[in-house]
């Protein structure tokens, strides 16, 4: 029994290591093709290509995972099937169910490695890459002189170039307009030929110019007897045969942002992260709601003061906890130290809250009074200030809550999408076993098909999770349970020998069906 577990478990590992890679080429291909125009030009270099490639690489590993296994479990099944190896197996007392243990088990190493991977690997990758990824789309495009057209992607400087030959170094007709002084078109440089390129470690761009001229625009230094220019501006104009004119590049160098304004991303999060951001957007929901519950006390100091509005048993919990710890800290040296000696709150009068009968009965008369027009208008304010404040609390309230959805998805995610690899497996071998076609034909196809099953209704759950049309666990979970029923019906086909991809099989399945509705009408229509 060993010797065959090791059979199917070699015969399995080569082509998911193979499928594996092949996914995850296909995968980052496809994803680097909405980032191409923003790579292209910059002149960045291999070192930060393969960074970049790397990072998304790891990246795709959620993704890439569960669909090699289906496929690579398809290939496995399909080519025992093909070659009677299932047949001879069977032929031994061996169930299909017995014979997938090795392949199970590996794959259930698989699903940790991948639990891992996307709780460890992934949002550190993620960071990485996506940060690297804006850093490049601030570059500036690598140097490029085009004939007939002014470059501007220097600070303050216009170059144009009539010709450019070959070699790319040796340039015709230039025109240099330096704005660095910001006071317009003060300086130009026209030069009938020349050639350009960088020093010190592509640091600065260096013209070698010849035969050519310079203008200069700028303040008279001529006075007249009060001391006053003679002219607004003079000109001057310079011949050479040769000078050098050197721009400074920093502006092209790829800096890099601080990954820490990026963190906050949740699919840069992992599960404790997650589950710390979840817990905070919940402080921050219950600080909204106390909030909104303590504005009655502003609204009603005299009538309905005696009415109490209960707090519910959460915010309660959470008034208690936020008091318990504003007591606990200094007031001198600030937040997170603790004070041994105690404190004396404050605590409201009771005064305030309690009415007596004289005062009762003033209120009473007071508000039997007519209302005057100052009050209307004032209560009307109050009435408008106390609906902004609570149409605000809502909108808070439903950021807060899409935050929280946000965080809960991504933590499902990590858990839905390592499982999936069980679920691709369940699928794909007993698929395997029914269709008996092994290589990369069918079996591709069929992956395909599942894998953009499984797409669709996770992008579908997501969609509705977040819209709050279903909730996150359902919406997340839904594609897994899917598959999950589907590949249990596939087991119980595959343990029966059903043949569901025979056309024979079916073509049976429409002759009895004939022959019972022939038989039904047959019965309908002979007399009594």
């Amino acid at each position: 029994m060993k010797k065959i577990d090791k059979l199917i478990l070699t015969s399995f590992i080569g082509p998911f290591l193979l499928t594996f890679l092949v996914v995850v080429f296909i995968l980052l291909t496809q994803h680097m093709l909405k980032y191409f125009d923003d790579i292209i030009g910059k002149d960045l270099g291999w070192g930060v290509l393969g960074t970049l490639l790397f990072y998304f690489a790891i990246f795709m590993v959620p993704v890439a995972m569960p669909l090699a296994v289906l496929l690579s479990s398809l290939i496995t099944f399909g080519n025992l099937g093909e070659h009677f190896e299932l047949t001879a197996v069977k032929s031994l007392g061996i169930s299909l169910v017995r014979s997938l243990l090795p392949i199970f088990w590996f794959v259930v190493f698989l699903t940790g490695l991948a639990f891992w991977a996307n709780n460890n690997l992934v949002p550190k990758a993620a960071l990485e890459a996506y940060s690297l990824m804006y850093d490049i789309k601030q570059k500036k495009p690598a140097l490029d002189l085009r004939e007939g057209e002014f470059y501007n992607s220097i600070p303050d400087i216009s170059i144009k170039v009539n010709r450019r030959l070959k070699d790319q170094k040796t340039l015709k007709g230039i025109i240099i307009y330096d704005h660095r002084g910001h006071v317009g078109n003060k300086e130009v440089i026209m030069a009938d030929s020349g050639k350009m390129y960088t020093i010190l470690n592509n640091q600065y761009l260096k013209f070698e110019l010849f035969k050519g001229f310079r203008y200069t625009e700028g303040a008279s230094t001529d006075r007249d007897l009060t001391g006053r220019p003679k002219n607004a501006e003079n000109s001057s104009k310079t011949k050479f045969s040769e000078m050098q004119v050197v721009f400074d590049l920093s502006s092209f160098a790829l800096l890099r942002t601080d990954k820490k304004w990026f963190q906050g991303n949740r699919i840069m999060r992992n599960m404790p992260e997650l589950n710390l951001d979840m817990d905070s957007v919940n402080r921050e929901v219950d600080l909204v709601r106390l909030e909104a519950f303590n504005t009655r006390e502003h609204l009603f100091r005299y009538h309905f003061a005696k009415d109490t509005l209960k707090l519910p048993h959460s915010l309660e919990l959470f008034k208690k906890r936020r008091d318990s710890i504003a007591r606990r800290r200094s007031p001198s040296s600030g937040v997170g130290v603790v004070n041994t000696t105690p404190i004396k709150t404050f605590e409201p009068k009771k005064a305030s809250f309690i009415v007596d009968k004289k005062t009762e009965a003033r209120s009473d008369s007071i508000f039997r009074q007519p209302e005057t027009r100052p009050e209307l208008d004032a209560a009307l304010n109050q009435v408008r200030l106390m609906k902004s404040q609570f149409l605000n609390a809502r909108t808070s309230l439903e950021e807060q809550d899409a935050r929280f959805k946000e965080f809960q998805i991504q933590w499902h995610k990590i858990l839905s999408n390592s499982m999936a690899c069980i679920v691709m497996f369940l699928i794909g071998a007993p698929l395997g076993a029914i269709i008996k076609k092994g290589g990369l034909g069918v079996p591709v196809l069929v992956s395909i098909l599942f894998f953009i099953l499984f797409y669709l209704m996770t992008m579908t759950g997501e969609k509705w999770a977040k819209q709050g049309l279903v909730s996150v666990p359902v919406g997340i979970w839904a594609s897994d349970f899917v598959l999950f029923v589907v590949g249990m019906l596939f087991l119980r086909q595959a343990r029966v020998d059903a043949r569901l991809f025979d056309a024979d099989f079916y073509n049976v399945v429409w002759d009895k069906f004939k022959i019972r509705f022939l038989n039904r009408k047959f019965v309908r229509t002979t007399p009594a």
